[in-house]
Parts: C-alpha cells; sequence; structure tokens
C-alpha cells in the first residue's frame, strides 16, 4: 500500500511503500477514501509520536478486514476516524467515563499510524458510522474540526436561544458557526475584517463583528451590547484575541477553547470572578462523539468547505495548510 511518512526530523512527508497490516483481536482495518489535513498534524511532522510516523486523524473510508472480538463492523461499513485512537478503559478517568481524557493519550496519527495512507489500522472502539448522505471528502474533517466544535458547543451550558460566539472563520470557526445556527442558538461570528461579514451570514450567523472596528471596549463590549455571550468558542490561534472576548461573556458564561496559541493566556482575575465565568479547554470528542457529530451535520446540512487533492501530493496539501491556503480544509483523497 502507499503511505506518507514522516522518516525524521526534517524529512518532510515521503510517499514511501508498506505492507498492508492485518487487524488483530479488536482490530479493524480500513480502506480509506479520504483524510483531512489538520493543523495538528504538525505534531507527528515534527517527532511528537516517534519516527517513522504516518499522520493523519480526520479518515473516512470503508472496513476492509476485520480482527477477533468485533462484533460491531462489517466488512464494507462506512467509517471514520478521528483524533481519538481508542482508550485503555482501565485508568481512572476511563474507569469514570470520561474516554477522551483517557492517560495512555492514544491518537491517531501521533501515537499509532494515521490515514496519510491507503489503509489505516485501528482499535475497534476508534470507529464511528458515517451517514450516506456524507461524501468521504465531506466526512472527514467532521472527524476531528467537526466533532471538537460540535461537542464543543453542546457541552458549553449555552441553551437553544442563547447568544453565543464563534471566534474566527477558518477550519474550525466555519463549521462552529453552522453548528451553533442549527442547535438553536443566536450566533455572533467575529473574525477581523468588514468583508468576512456577507460569508459569515451565509453560514447562518445572526451578527457579526468585525474584531478590528467593534467600537467600545473591543469584542467583549459589542458582545456585551448585544446582551452578553452565555458561550465563546475560541477556534483561533491568537492568544490576546481569545482573552479579549472574556468579558463579553454574561455571568456565568463559558469560554470554550479549542484553538492552541503559541503563547499562554493572560486573564484578569476579576473578569472571571466578579461574574462566575469560566474557562475551559475543550479535547475533541471520542468516537460516539464523531458519529453524533457526523448525523448532526448529515441531519442538517452542516458541511465543511474543502479543497481535494491526491495522497501524493501531501506535503503541498500541508505546506498550503500551514500557510493557511485554502482558510478551510484540506483533503487528501484516494
Amino acid at each position: 500500500m502507499r503511505a506518507i511518512q514522516v522518516s525524521g526530523q526534517q524529512s518532510g512527508l515521503q510517499l514511501v511503500e508498506r505492507e498492508v497490516p492485518s487487524p488483530g483481536r479488536g482490530q479493524v482495518l480500513v480502506r480509506v477514501a479520504a483524510c483531512g489535513v489538520c493543523h495538528s498534524d504538525a505534531m507527528a511532522v515534527g517527532g511528537m509520536g516517534g519516527f517513522p510516523r504516518v499522520p493523519g486523524h480526520e479518515v473516512a473510508g470503508r472496513v476492509e478486514a476485520v480482527g477477533e472480538d468485533v462484533p460491531q463492523w462489517q466488512v464494507g461499513q462506512r467509517v471514520g476516524i478521528g483524533w481519538f485512537g481508542g482508550a485503555c478503559y482501565r485508568c481512572d478517568p476511563c474507569r469514570r467515563g470520561d474516554f477522551i481524557s483517557c492517560v495512555e493519550g492514544r491518537v491517531t496519527g501521533l501515537s499509532s499510524d494515521g490515514g496519510y495512507a491507503d489503509h489505516v489500522l485501528a482499535p475497534a472502539d476508534a470507529l464511528a458510522a458515517v451517514p450516506d448522505a456524507l461524501t468521504d471528502a465531506e466526512a472527514a474533517p467532521l472527524m476531528c474540526a467537526g466533532v471538537t466544535t460540535f461537542h464543543g458547543l453542546r457541552t458549553s451550558g449555552a441553551l437553544a436561544g442563547d447568544l453565543v460566539a464563534v471566534i474566527g472563520l477558518g477550519g474550525l470557526g466555519h463549521l462552529g458557526v453552522q453548528y451553533a445556527a442549527k442547535m438553536g442558538f443566536e450566533v455572533v461570528a467575529v473574525a477581523r475584517g468588514a468583508e468576512k461579514g456577507e460569508f459569515a451570514e451565509r453560514l447562518g450567523a445572526h451578527h457579526y463583528v468585525d474584531s478590528t472596528a467593534a467600537g467600545d471596549g473591543g469584542v467583549a463590549g459589542a458582545l456585551q451590547r448585544l446582551g452578553g455571550a452565555a458561550a465563546v468558542l475560541a477556534t483561533v490561534t491568537d492568544a490576546d484575541a481569545i482573552t479579549g472576548t472574556v468579558g463579553g461573556l454574561r455571568p456565568r458564561g463559558r469560554l470554550v477553547v479549542v484553538g492552541v496559541p503559541q503563547q499562554p493566556l493572560a486573564l484578569g482575575a476579576a473578569d472571571l470572578i466578579l461574574a462566575s465565568r469560566t474557562v475551559a479547554g475543550h479535547a475533541s470528542g471520542t468516537s460516539k462523539d464523531s458519529e453524533d457529530a457526523l448525523r448532526f451535520a448529515a441531519l442538517t446540512g452542516v458541511r465543511p468547505m474543502v479543497e481535494e487533492a491526491p495522497l501524493e501530493d501531501a506535503q503541498d496539501a500541508f505546506d498550503a495548510m500551514m500557510a493557511g491556503r485554502p482558510r478551510f480544509r484540506m483533503v487528501l483523497t484516494a
């Protein structure tokens, strides 16, 4: 089979031939049809998961073979594999049912080989069923960008009708706005530049705030003039932009951080304490959460904006993603 692997520091993404693996007990072999290119793949390229490593954790394809003790998946079934690479079911978080916080940290494409290949081997509990209403190229990004925004919103504490802000309109944010609107929130999209307002409206936003011209109090002031946000979903990687929204939360509102800035977040304690606000990190979701995100997208019309590239062009696709071209999602296809 073809695979795109990182062989060592500074090696880049290399096209190699590998043997097709066979599933062992509790494992499933998936024929990859599409794999999204996510910014987090840079961790694999940088060597966090060791070398050699095949990146990719936004996988869509079909079951090609199953190992022993895998009654829930059948050959030919459409499935996806995301950031969640299975759980140990032994550690304290797993025993409490918090599988995404498993201390073993099994991550597809980081602790095990991922979807930049013709086939990927995964534990059965890492798989999510893909609805027929979604194409493979649509389903793949929803296995990370989709579930991260969908699950982050549905666990934010906001209720239908509440004001919810999504910061950023890129690969995560353009999905976050769609999910938020379909969930019944009053949605505020926040980004840089007045020209993005029309796009935000097409995604379903009810309000648009240009962070470069937000007026008194900046973005926080703009949110307060709208009544205060029950939740803010921060998809950007600008620490100042993230922390600048805290004052726009209503009392007991929550800032949900899914973007990963290079710089630490500088938060004023008074902004949190006086209105009992909270700041929470959000780590993707389990395979079942991904399945929920896919089903919700299929039901309501949420779709990622993608640009497809063949597997052999993985380096070019990765470079384009890192450079912010296109603004949304690159997807490698078989």
